[in-house]
């Protein structure tokens, strides 16, 4: 009798197994349809989210670069082109005046670069060669530093003039809309008064025939004074540059 019922049970089992191994089978099926399905679903939006994320980024990338662009497009130039003074001989870099004019641009917020194209010993026969390199690049306002060389070799002024002209007209022609700035020299009374006066003319006519505006004497209150200057007597000291700084920019800043 035990043994019959343990049949029973046996058999019975058996026979109700593959019934519930259908329905456990359909169940198993829908669970995992449903898995995948819903896996999909948020896989798409992920994929989604990370297109909108991406979208996002390359929006903010674009509007960064078109406003450095535009920045860029927007900057202006002043070029410094002169000889030792404007190079800022026996000084570094930093403390000369293009570089402080640079500093006072900064302070501000004009959209101004300052560009020191000074070289020591040049005379404006010098710069006349020179001039079309210095030209690759834009230029909105040119400051004219040149001559002072010339009268300390004691060269023909009438040649220097003609220098200086064929400089300006050659940054004209490149730049139409330029703006100019003649930064005037004084020569020593040891050269003459007939050649002291000549010299110190050749600034003001030349404002005058280009529309340039004049610094008077670019070493005004800098010049003979020797806590200002280099043991040379002849260049400005960092102290004697920020002072050169000022007298430029009383006329530079009503080109701005």
């Amino acid at each position: 009798m035990n043994r019959y019922i343990e049949v029973y049970k046996y058999k019975s089992m058996t026979t109700i197994r593959p019934h519930n191994t259908f329905f456990d089978n359909i169940t198993t099926i829908f669970v995992l349809c449903f898995i995948i399905v819903m896996g999909n679903s948020c896989k798409s939006k992920q994929e989604s989210g990370v297109q909108v994320d991406n979208n996002t980024w390359k929006n903010d990338q674009s509007a960064k670069e078109t406003n450095i662009s535009q920045q860029k497009s927007d900057l202006k130039h002043i070029l410094f082109f002169g000889n030792s003074l404007t190079a800022g001989y026996g000084l570094d870099e930093n403390q000369s005046f293009p570089a402080l004019i640079q500093q006072r641009l900064d302070s501000l917020g004009l959209n101004y670069l300052s560009i020191n194209a000074g070289l020591s010993g040049e005379t404006s026969s010098g710069g006349k060669n020179r001039i079309e390199w210095v030209l690759k690049q834009k230029v909105d306002v040119f400051v004219l530093e040149l001559g002072a060389n010339d009268v300390l070799r004691g060269l023909d002024l009438s040649e220097t003039e003609a220098n200086l002209r064929a400089i300006l007209d050659k940054v004209k022609t490149a730049n139409p809309e330029v703006k100019f700035i003649l930064a005037g020299m004084h020569a020593p009374p040891n050269m003459g008064s007939d050649y002291t006066k000549k010299f110190g003319a050749i600034y003001p006519k030349l404002a005058k025939d280009y529309n340039a505006a004049l610094i008077p004497f670019l070493l005004e209150n800098v010049a003979t004074v020797p806590s200002l200057n280099l043991e040379d007597g002849k260049h400005p000291n960092a102290a004697g540059q920020y002072i050169v700084r000022e007298n430029v920019w009383q006329v530079l800043k009503g080109l701005l």
